[in-house]
């Protein structure tokens, strides 16, 4: 059986030293207290001092599998019974390739690396395909995509790939265009916190969406997801449709109108 202690409890209660954020452990809490007693891979990238590794094989108990990737040589050093330790640069392609090819799939991840972008995104896109069904994928201290000594702000930060993943997801919709490089096949949700973002693995929930319908009761009632007027011209002058220009036109006069309410908007993305 895994621990019934908090998370936070067990941080204060460990021997060894680990440094965390205080309000991450409530994230933590959200994100893995499903997993506790149950047989999984977890990874934690950046170990430091080793302390975070033993917290989190007493958090999610005996059956858990847990392995701990840093740079630093001298972290081998805390390898034993309970958790086994990789070198590796989490920036280098070869490293993950080697990593997986060796240990198989895996069920979470928490980036608690070097937090430069590179080493953020490199490590996320090598390691998706790698993450089990109902699995997490979890980046801490994603505030350094805000901060100057580390390159930030940058067109090209983490959290801005992880901005761009809103609208992957979103693109799964049918007939809505594609990214080039995508994770919408992969990645069924992501979550959004102070310094932390997690991507949620399902690969079946990732199937195009469609539409269904039952067979209820259907009113007369005409959608008025639009302007009223739109409907009315349609309904009024159906016989200019069989023109593709006219749908074309609508169309063009739909994006003005809603452009011009939604300037009434501008306040807000301040």
């Amino acid at each position: 059986m895994s621990n019934s202690k908090k998370l936070i409890d067990l941080f204060y209660e460990s021997k060894k030293k680990s440094i965390k954020w205080k309000k991450y452990f409530s994230v933590y809490e959200e994100l893995f207290q499903k997993y506790k007693g149950k047989k999984i891979t977890f990874i934690e990238i950046g170990i430091l001092d080793g302390g975070s590794l033993e917290i989190w094989k007493n958090y999610f108990g005996p059956k858990a599998k847990i392995i701990g990737i840093d740079k630093n040589y001298k972290c081998k050093n805390f390898e034993n019974e309970n958790f086994k330790i990789y070198i590796g640069s989490q920036s280098d392609p070869l490293f993950w390739n080697k990593f997986y090819n060796e240990i198989g799939k895996v069920d979470i991840i928490l980036d608690d690396g070097g937090h430069t972008n590179d080493q953020q995104i490199t490590s996320l896109v090598k390691s998706l395909k790698n993450i089990n069904d109902g699995g997490l994928y979890v980046v801490e201290d994603t505030h350094t995509s805000y901060q100057k000594h580390f390159g930030n702000p940058y067109k090209y930060s983490f959290i801005n790939f992880a901005k761009k993943c809103i609208d992957d997801l979103n693109y799964n919709f049918p007939n809505f265009e594609q990214f080039r490089y995508t994770i919408n096949n992969i990645v069924y949700s992501a979550i959004f916190y102070e310094s932390i973002v997690a991507f949620k693995i399902d690969r079946k929930l990732c199937k195009e969406n469609y539409k269904i319908e039952n067979n209820g009761y259907k009113s007369n009632f005409s959608d008025v997801a639009l302007d009223e007027s739109f409907f009315k011209f349609r309904k009024k002058f159906r016989f200019l449709y069989k023109f593709k220009i006219t749908s074309k036109i609508e169309r063009l006069f739909i994006k003005i109108f809603h452009r011009k309410k939604a300037r009434l908007l501008k306040k807000y993305f301040r």
